[in-house]
Formats: structure tokens, sequence, C-alpha cells
């Protein structure tokens, strides 16, 4: 089906990562216009947005004026912008439970998971304010609908995307863009490079699937397929306010070894 993305300009943010590689892959084969985010992964950026003839574009989401700058650098590389992808996030390695963690820690994971989809967010939608058209996909994860031991602090930021601020901003889009959508996407375990040494642990891959009715674990192109269908007008286009979870079926968390 003709995904109707042929030249529409998307934004991504953290497109350098595992998913957010596949997600500018994805838009660009459906003939998307593609700006690729990033903060530290300069090179790998670069190149990337050689690839799929894009631009890349260097911010800092947590630190305001870098986002206020980075959509219109977006417009002026693409010549157009339809599309935000909030798909940058950072997940804490350490396990912490909440009475060993720092302030620090809290308030540094809630600025790069909610504080910069709230800037991003922001600064895409002035420019909505100015088209009368406009489409956002969240990046969230299953750890903010099911919370994940040791990451409240992640679980937190993410379970507020998917939920009070997807609600509200779906309802106040229509005031600036009567067709915009906003979605969020949870994606639960992906084979990306943060978690391959865990996945190629004997036995962990049946351990964390014994939730999920399909026992195998997503590939980033799985959740950039989901994405890219929400991006579509044709394709989503009675589609706002919705979470869609990429992850098996999964129910809940496994608690337990035994």
């Amino acid at each position: 089906m003709d995904t109707e993305l042929q030249g529409r300009g998307v934004l991504v943010t953290g497109g350098a990562g595992g998913i957010g590689t596949a997600l500018v892959h994805t838009f660009a084969e459906e003939g998307a216009k593609v700006a690729v985010h990033h903060h530290s992964s300069t090179e790998k950026a670069q190149a990337l947005a050689r690839d799929v003839g894009g631009a890349a574009l260097r911010a800092d989401l947590t630190v305001e004026a870098d986002v206020d700058a980075l959509v219109p650098a977006a417009v002026a590389a693409l010549g157009r912008l339809d599309v935000l992808v909030c798909n940058a996030g950072v997940w804490p390695a350490p396990d912490e439970p909440v009475w060993e963690m720092s302030l620090a820690r809290w308030r540094r994971t809630l600025a790069e998971n909610l504080d910069s989809v709230f800037l991003c967010c922001r600064a895409f939608l002035r420019h909505v304010a100015t088209t009368k058209t406009g489409n956002i996909v969240i990046i969230s994860s299953t750890a903010g609908l099911f919370g994940e031991a040791g990451h409240a602090d992640y679980a937190a930021a993410k379970g507020a995307l998917a939920s009070g601020f997807l609600k509200s901003l779906k309802n106040e889009l229509g005031r600036i863009a009567p067709l915009g959508r906003v979605n969020v996407v949870c994606p639960g375990w992906t084979a990306v490079d943060r978690s391959r040494d865990k996945l190629a642990q004997p036995g962990f891959v049946e351990r964390v699937t014994r939730t999920m009715p399909l026992r195998k674990v997503a590939q980033p192109v799985d959740v950039a397929r989901a994405v890219v269908s929400l991006a579509s007008d044709r394709i989503s286009g009675h589609v706002t306010g919705e979470v869609v979870t990429v992850a098996g079926g999964m129910e809940g968390r496994v608690l337990h070894d035994d």
C-alpha cells in the first residue's frame, strides 16, 4: 500500500541509534526526506544521512535553545517538515531501587526522556501552527506500561509520555491542525546494541518472553514499520491519541527466575 509519505519531511530524533537507524531507512524507503538528529554519534549520523539523501542535525535535546533551533534547521534542510518522531531516549544502565536512587539521577533521566520530548514537541508544534498540518509519533517503552524494577525513573518518564502527555497533546493539536495526529509506540525487548549482551546469555530470551505469546525479540524494523504506519495519513488518518505496543503481546514482566 502506498503510504503517501513520498516527499514528506520527517525529523527523527536519536536517528543514529538502533531503532533510529531503522526508522530513517524505513521512512526513506517510502520516499520521505529525513533529517537525522544526533547528539554524540556525529559520524554515524552523517553517514546515515548520506545513505538516504537526508541531513544530519546535531542538538542536545535537554538544552532548550538547541531544540528550538533544531526544527527550523530541519525545515531549512528538507524544505518542509511534516512528521516528528521522538525516538531519542536514555536508559540508565545501573539497577537502582527507589530507596537507593539519587535525586540527581532521577532528574537526569526525566530530563533525557521526558523534558526532551516536551521540548521537541513544543518546537515542532510552533511550526505546525504556521502550516496547519503535522503528525507526531513518540517512542515510549513497555517500561512505561508495566514498570521496570530498578529503573523507576525511566519507567516514570516513559509512562508519562504514554498517558497524560499523549492524551493532552492529541486534544490540543486540533486547535492548530484540524487533522493533526499524535500517537505513541511502546517497544518491548528489541535487538539493539545495548541489549545484545543480555539477549546472548543462555536462556535469557526464553525467560523474558514467558509473558509473550510471540516468544521472540523484536527487530528494530518491527518498531520502525509500526511508526511509519502511524505517520501515514493514508494508513492511520483516523488514529490519534493511541498507544501501539510492539512487544509480541507482552502482558507484564518476569519478576522471578524460578
